[in-house]
C-alpha cells in the first residue's frame, strides 16, 4: 500500500474527467449527445486495450462470467452518460457537477432497496442533508410560484442531470453485484464496448460532421476518458477505497476553475453553498461506511462525470 500515490492517482483521474467533460461541453452546441457518447466510448476502448495488453491481462482481464449483467450495466451507464452530456450543453459545468453529486446519495437509497443493505439513521440523515444541498443548487431553476418556465433550456438541463444521477446510482448498485463474478478490468472494458455499440443507434436522430476543432476535442475526450479510467482503477491498488473516495469531490474545484477560465461561468452563491452541503453529506456517508468496514471499491470506480 502507498496511500499518497493512490490519492495522487485519484486526483489526476478526477482532473482528467473534468477536462473530458469540458471537451464534450465545448462541442455540445453542434454535436448531439449520442454522437459524443460514441467518441467518448470508442476511443477510450483503444486506451484500455493498450493498457491491458501492456499488463499481459487481455485474456484474463476480459473474461466474461455474467454477460447479461455487463449488458445491463452498459445500458444503464450509457443512458447516464448521454443524459449528462445533454446537460453539459444546457447548464454551466460547475452546476452539472454539483447536481451530479446526487448520485452517491441515491446509491445509498438504491442499495437498501435493491441489495437489501441496512441503512440506519446516520446515513439516511446524511442523504437528507445532501438532498437539501441539491435543492439549494436548484433553487433558482425551480418552478415554484410560477417564476420559471418549465420548458426553458436550463430547466431541461436540470432534468437531464438529475436523470443522469439516477441512472449512475443504479449503475453503481449494479456494479456492486457484478464485481462478485467479474474483474474490474472486464467491467471497464465491456462498459465502453457496450456504450460504443448503443450509441450507434442514435445515428438516425441526427449525427453531424464535426469541424476540425470538434474532431480533436471529441477524440481527445475519448482518449482522456480512457486514461482517466485507468488511473482511477489503478489508484485502488495503492490505497483503500475509503481513503481515496473523498477526493471525488475535487471535481467541484476543477469544474469551477475550468468553467470560469474556459466558459466564463461565474458560480452563484446558491451553487457554492449547495455544493458545499452536498459534499459535506457525501463525506459523512464515506466516513460512516469506513467506520462500518464496508468495502465498496466498485462503487468508487465511477465519478460524477461517469
Amino acid at each position: 500500500m502507498n496511500p499518497v500515490r493512490g490519492i495522487l492517482l485519484k486526483v489526476c483521474a478526477i482532473a482528467l474527467f473534468s477536462v473530458m467533460a469540458s471537451f464534450i461541453k465545448a462541442t455540445a452546441d453542434h454535436v448531439p449527445p449520442g454522437q459524443a457518447v460514441f467518441f467518448r466510448s470508442f476511443f477510450a476502448l483503444i486506451v484500455i486495450l493498450v493498457w491491458l495488453a501492456q499488463r499481459g491481462d487481455l485474456a484474463t482481464g476480459l473474461k466474461v462470467n455474467n454477460g447479461l449483467g455487463h449488458f445491463w450495466r452498459g445500458f444503464i451507464g450509457t443512458t447516464a452518460m448521454a443524459l449528462n452530456f445533454a446537460a453539459l450543453g444546457l447548464l454551466p459545468l460547475p452546476e452539472v457537477t454539483a447536481i451530479g453529486f446526487t448520485a452517491p446519495l441515491l446509491t445509498v437509497i438504491f442499495a437498501a432497496m435493491f441489495l437489501g443493505e441496512t441503512v440506519r439513521l446516520f446515513r439516511l440523515s446524511a442523504v437528507g442533508i445532501g438532498l437539501i444541498g441539491v435543492l439549494i443548487v436548484l433553487w433558482p431553476r425551480l418552478t415554484i410560484f410560477g417564476q420559471t418556465d418549465p420548458y426553458t433550456a436550463a430547466t431541461l438541463g436540470v432534468m437531464f442531470v438529475l436523470g443522469s444521477a439516477v441512472f449512475r446510482a443504479l449503475a453503481q448498485v449494479h456494479i456492486r453485484k457484478l464485481v462478485q463474478t467479474d474483474q474490474t478490468s472486464a467491467i471497464v472494458f465491456y462498459f465502453s464496448l457496450t456504450a460504443t455499440g448503443l450509441s450507434l443507434f442514435t445515428i438516425p436522430f441526427g449525427w453531424v460532421m464535426p469541424t476540425a476543432q470538434e474532431w480533436m476535442l471529441l477524440i481527445g475526450a475519448g482518449l482522456i476518458g480512457g486514461l482517466a479510467q485507468i488511473l482511477l482503477t489503478s489508484c485502488y491498488r495503492y490505497a483503500p477505497a475509503s481513503v481515496v473516495a473523498p477526493f471525488d469531490y475535487a471535481a467541484m474545484l476543477f469544474a469551477l476553475l475550468i468553467g470560469y477560465v474556459w466558459f466564463d461561468e461565474v458560480p452563484t452563491g446558491y451553487m457554492l453553498v449547495g455544493a458545499a452541503i452536498v459534499i459535506f453529506a457525501g463525506v459523512m456517508i464515506i466516513w460512516r461506511e469506513r467506520q462500518l468496514g464496508l468495502k465498496r471499491g466498485a462503487r468508487k470506480n465511477l465519478t460524477p462525470q461517469g
